[in-house]
C-alpha cells in the first residue's frame, strides 16, 4: 500500500459491535476516506500480519493509514480526529486518558465481544451503495 493510499480500517466481520462500528464509520466519513477490510478476507488478514496481529484471534482494532499501523484505542482516537470537528473533539477527550487504562478497558471488551454484543453466523455483506468502501 503507497504512503497516499486511502487509510484502512480492519475490522471483525462476524462481530456485531464490530459491525456497528462500521456503520459508524460509514455514516460519518462523508468523505469517504477511509477503506473497510474484514480481518475474514485476504487482505484483512494480511494487513494484520503484516503489523504483527494475530489474524486467527485478534484482540486488537488496526488502522493502517500510509505505512504505519494504528491499534486500539490510538487507532480509535485518530479515526475520530479524522471525522469531523465535533469527533475530533471525541479523539482528543479519548487521548486525554492515559493510554494503559483507556487500552486496558478496549481489550477487555474486545476480548469479550461475542458473548456481549453476539456472533453473526457470516461476514458482514457492504450495501450496494457502500460497496465500494470494502476491500475484499
Amino acid at each position: 500500500m503507497s504512503a497516499d493510499a486511502a487509510p484502512v480500517i480492519v475490522f471483525d466481520g462476524v462481530c456485531v459491535l464490530c459491525s456497528r462500528w462500521v456503520d459508524f464509520i460509514l455514516q460519518h466519513d462523508r468523505e469517504g476516506r477511509f477503506r473497510l477490510a474484514a480481518m475474514q478476507g485476504e487482505h484483512g488478514r494480511a494487513l494484520l500480519l503484516a503489523h504483527g496481529l494475530s489474524p486467527d484471534d485478534p484482540s486488537s482494532f488496526l488502522l493502517v493509514q500510509g505505512q504505519r499501523g494504528y491499534t486500539d484505542t490510538d487507532a480509535i482516537a485518530r479515526v475520530l480526529s479524522q471525522l469531523g470537528p465535533g469527533w475530533r473533539v471525541a479523539g482528543i477527550t479519548m487521548r486525554a486518558v492515559p493510554r494503559a487504562l483507556r487500552n486496558a478497558g478496549y481489550r477487555w471488551t474486545a476480548r469479550h465481544r461475542y458473548r456481549l454484543f453476539g456472533k453473526r453466523a457470516q461476514c458482514r455483506l457492504p450495501d450496494p451503495t457502500q460497496a465500494w468502501r470494502f476491500i475484499d
